[in-house]
This record gives structure tokens, sequence and C-alpha cells, in this order.
């Protein structure tokens, strides 16, 4: 084989590696490769700029773009308002029917971040019930169409890149139906495994709030005890902190020290009476912003705050909030509030200024779950149009009326006109991640091509001419993608297997599309990790779940999921 071939194999193994190893930076990862690839001269500078701007690829983006407007409507939460009601079979099939409908069509994570706040506050139901079914649910209705999931328009992309041709609107709709039946049935039997956590909006037990006694306090030298530091409403003093020392559990009589750092766990509507006690500060009181509204936002994995501190990232400056409490997977946190380092999904509740709401780095690094909202909100005439303007274009794409990317992007173009969407909304939430992922994608399967690894792939299956052999590949198509978006997340584990697919293909001989379908669906079937799908990740704090309850739960639908998957796709894409 030609050196370039080797160079070629060794990039792609070590992309899989690094998405692996750091799977929260699938954009870094499949960038480094974008790179290799075109520094090494193993694809052309045409090549390159073609796949930047591939057809499939600027549909995906001007869809993100437009959907950025459907979200400061009220629609999504007035339908929200209609899901709970007294009966919990009423109420899961209603969440479930209604979330994967809206998932079918719009932005999944939009769809749950809109639901999970009045799950978590209903009078009715504990939340841990019906949080990992909404996510389930957000997947599961991302199937039904060409658009309800990036998964299926970057495999679009992929594949308009190798024939020329993209995928019809409706190609998924009748698998996808399937799927949504069946894997919800399924669901609705393994949602009785759930936990029973009673969690409520602003009340989470795990979250961490940290105060620091300051020097001239006047608890210096009285004991916890002493202090009334026992006896607060809805609080507890889980831990000091003293010196780099950590006291746990901490003793009714243990004498208290200047600088000690004490964290507390309870009702974080509470914290107010903690700024009471002479001399103990909080981490936000000592910003100046205690006294101003208490809101919940979960972190992005894009943020940049991932991998750094509060102290580290500069919080405040960047933000004009403080962090008053940390909550992570339900866990104890222990140490210094500034000192934790953020991992995504992290649920935080802020204590903002008054310039918090126009920063125009929120929606980038959070999902605002409860009080200031990032955007201005669209109401009246401008909501209906602007919704009736989404539907219109979808419509008269899926019915091939007019094409897809002509119509987004008059619509953003009407959407900016008339000052639905700004021009700095756009940069602001213009998503590079994606962007890069998908071109890194298209690069690596036209490297592969240059490099012949997709001839040397297709000699390899040749031999193999028999239906039961295609059959067979297929389904270590779907096995192989299956474990890398449990593994890496969907839209890295769909770019990295369509080249490979679509080889052995046409080694069979046979029709591409079972094994285009094929990566599509089994690059969405994320169920058994709380990490290969951003809604996973979500619901994964705001339930208190642990890893078990994905396995219990998802395993299940996993198989389901699989077996609907393997038998439909050759039933509806014939080899």
């Amino acid at each position: 084989m030609p050196l370039n071939t080797y160079i070629t194999v060794a990039i792609f193994v070590l992309t899989i590696v690094g998405l692996i190893r750091y799977q929260r930076k699938p954009a870094a990862v499949l960038g480094s490769a974008l790179l290799a690839l075109s520094l090494l001269g193993i694809v052309s500078k045409e090549q390159l700029l073609n796949s930047m701007v591939n057809p499939g690829l600027v549909t995906l983006i001007l869809l993100i773009l437009c959907s950025f407007v459907l979200e400061k409507t009220h629609f999504l939460r007035v339908i929200a308002s209609k899901v709970i009601v007294c009966s919990y079979t009423s109420t899961w099939i209603r969440l479930f029917g209604v979330t994967a409908l809206c998932s079918a069509f719009l932005n999944n994570t939009a769809v749950v971040a809109t639901l999970i706040s009045p799950i978590r506050n209903n009078p009715h139901h504990t939340a841990s019930k019906l949080l990992l079914p909404l996510s389930y649910a957000a997947i599961l209705g991302g199937t039904l169409t060409l658009i309800g999931t990036s998964t299926n328009l970057i495999v679009n992309s992929l594949y308009i890149d190798a024939t020329g041709n993209g995928l019809a609107f409706f190609s998924f709709t009748a698998l996808g139906g399937i799927l949504v039946i069946g894997c919800g049935i399924t669901l609705y039997f393994t949602s009785k495994w759930l936990p029973n956590v009673e969690v409520n909006e602003l009340d989470f037990k795990g979250y961490f709030i940290d105060a620091k006694v300051k020097p001239g306090s006047d608890l210096i030298g009285r004991s916890v005890e002493s202090n009334g530091l026992r006896h607060l409403e809805s609080l507890f003093l889980v831990e000091v902190v003293r010196k780099n020392r950590l006291i746990t559990p901490v003793s009714p009589s243990e004498v208290l020290q200047e600088d000690d750092r004490l964290v507390f766990s309870g009702d974080i509507t509470k914290v107010m009476q903690i700024s009471q006690f002479s001399g103990l500060e909080l981490f936000a009181d000592k910003n100046g912003l205690l006294g101003t509204n208490l809101n919940e936002v979960v972190v992005k994995e894009e943020s940049v705050l991932v991998g750094k501190t509060l102290k580290s990232a500069g919080f405040r400056a960047l933000f004009d909030a403080a962090v008053v409490a940390i909550s992570r997977d339900g866990a104890h946190i222990s140490g210094k509030l500034g000192e934790v380092v953020i991992k995504a999904g992290d649920f935080l509740i802020l204590a903002v200024g008054n310039d918090f709401s126009s920063r125009r780095n929120l929606t980038k690094n959070f999902i605002i779950l409860s009080g200031v909202s990032p955007e201005s909100r669209i109401n009246g005439v401008k909501a209906w149009g602007v919704t009736i303007g989404f539907i219109a274009v979808v419509a008269l794409s899926a019915l091939d009326f007019i094409d897809m990317l002509l119509g987004l992007l008059a619509l953003l173009g009407a959407f900016i006109f008339s000052r639905c969407l700004t021009a700095n909304e756009v940069v602001r939430r213009f998503p590079i991640d994606i962007w890069i992922v998908v071109t890194a994608a298209i690069l690596m399967s036209q490297a592969l091509v240059n490099a012949g690894v997709d001839t040397i792939i297709a000699q390899w299956v040749s031999g193999f001419t028999s239906l039961g052999h295609a059959y067979i590949g297929l389904v270590l198509v779907y096995l192989l993608t299956w474990v890398l978006t449990e593994l890496v997340t969907n839209n890295a584990a769909a770019a990295l297997m369509f080249p490979i697919a679509y080889s052995i293909a046409l080694g069979f001989g046979v029709d591409v599309m079972p094994f285009v379908m094929t990566v599509a669906f089994a690059a969405s079937g994320s169920f058994m990790s709380p990490y290969g799908y951003q809604t996973n990740l979500m619901v994964f704090n705001a339930g208190q779940y642990r890893l078990i309850d994905f396995i219990k739960v998802g395993l299940p639908v996993s198989l389901v999921y699989g077996i609907i998957v393997l038998t439909a796709v050759p039933v509806f894409f014939p080899f």
C-alpha cells in the first residue's frame, strides 16, 4: 500500500481514539484531523473548501439558525403547560407523544430544555419518573424526519458529497414511526424501574454551597453548636475546609477558625440565612450579587468553563453573575466553590447582575432552566408569523415545491429583516462545532477515497457476494456505529462510520441506501449512556439519576431499537 494510505488509516484510527479519550471535545479532535489531512496534502485545497460549503452542511446550519427564532416564541411553553395531569399514565403518554412530535421538526435540546422545568416543578409526579422518558422521546422523535436530528442531516451531507443527491424529507418516517411506537411501548414498561427521587425547582440536596469565615467574625473561637449553625432551616453543614484539610462529618463541638470554608447542602432558596451570620460570607455575596434573583443553569458541553475552575475562568467578568451553588449528578462535591473544576452537565445556581441577560455568551455556555431569559421573547403577530413561516418552508421543501436550502436562506433573511433574529445573535450562536465536525467528516471520507482505502475495503468484501453476507455486514455496521455513539456522541459516530459503511456497500455490490440508513439510525440509538446524546446529559443531572438507571431502562429500549432497525431497514431499503 502507498504511504498515503497508511497515513490516512493512522489519522482515522487516531481520530477514533481521540474522540473516546476526549469525549467532550469532538470538534477539537475532528478539527485536528482536518488540519492533518490538509497540511499533509492527503486532500486538496479544493476538496477542503468544497467540504466547508457542502449543500447538506449549509442546510443544517441554516436550519439550526432558524430554529433559534422558534425557541423565542411561547408555543412550546403553552404545550408544556398542558402535558402534566393528575394521572401518571396520561401524563406519560402526553409527554412522550408531544415530545416525539415536536422533536421531529424542532431542535431536540430546545424541546427538552423547555419541558424540564415544568416537569420538575409539577405537583403530581416525581420528576425522576418522567425526565428520562422525556429524553428518550426526544431521541426517538428525531428519527421521524430528515430535520429531526442533526445526525440525519450530517448523514445527508455525507450522502450528498458521495452521490450528488440528497435524502428525501420523509425517508426516515416509516421506520422512525415504528421505532417511536415499538420503543415507546418498551419504555413505558421499563419506566417503572426508574428511581423515585424527590426533586423540586431550586431544591436539590446535592447542591453545594460554600461560605467563608472572614477575619474578625463573631463565629471565630466558638463551636458550630454555639454559633447556631446546626439549626438552620433546610440547610445542613456537611464539612469544613481548613487550610486544605477536610473536616467531615462536622461535630457540634467543632470550634471555627478564621478563613474556614463552611460547606452546606439543602434547600437553595434558604441560602440568605447564611449571610445573616456576622462575618460569614458566601461566594456570591463577596461579588455583591447575593441580593438579586437566583437563576438555575446547566453547563453545556461546548462551554468555555468546562475543565476550568470558577476562579480561573473569571466567571464574574464573563457573565456578570456569581455562583451560589453547584450540583453534579446528585453527587457530593467537596472543597472550595471557586476551586471546583466545572464539568459539562453541572447545574449552577447563579446570583446575577443587571448586565447578565444582555451578555452574548450565555446561550453558548448554558441551558437556562429558570430565572432570567437570555433572549427577548417573540409574542403576538410576530410569533404566529415566525411559526407559520417555518412550517411553510418545511412543508414546501418536504413536498419538493422548493429547495430546502434556498427556502431556509430566505426564511433566515426574513427573520433578520424583521428583527426576530439579530446579526449579533447569528454570530454568537453560530454552530461552529457542528460545522467543524461535518466538514472534517466529509474531508475524512474524501481522504479515504484519495488514499484508496475505500477500494481496499470494497475489494476485501467483494469475495462475499450473497445477500446473507451483505446482511451480516449491515449488522456489523450497526453494532460499530451504536458502540461509537455511546462512547463518543451521535454526530461523531455518524461522521466516522459513513465512509466505512458506504465502502462496504460498494464492495458487496448492493444498493448503498440500507447501509446509509443503518448508520443514521444507529447513531441516534443512544439510550444506555448519559453522554452519547446531549438531552441524556441534561436529564441525568436534573433527575439525579445514576448510570445504572440508564442501563436498566435503556438496555431493553436499545435491544428493541436495534431489532427493529436491523429487521426493517432491508424491508424499506432493499439491497
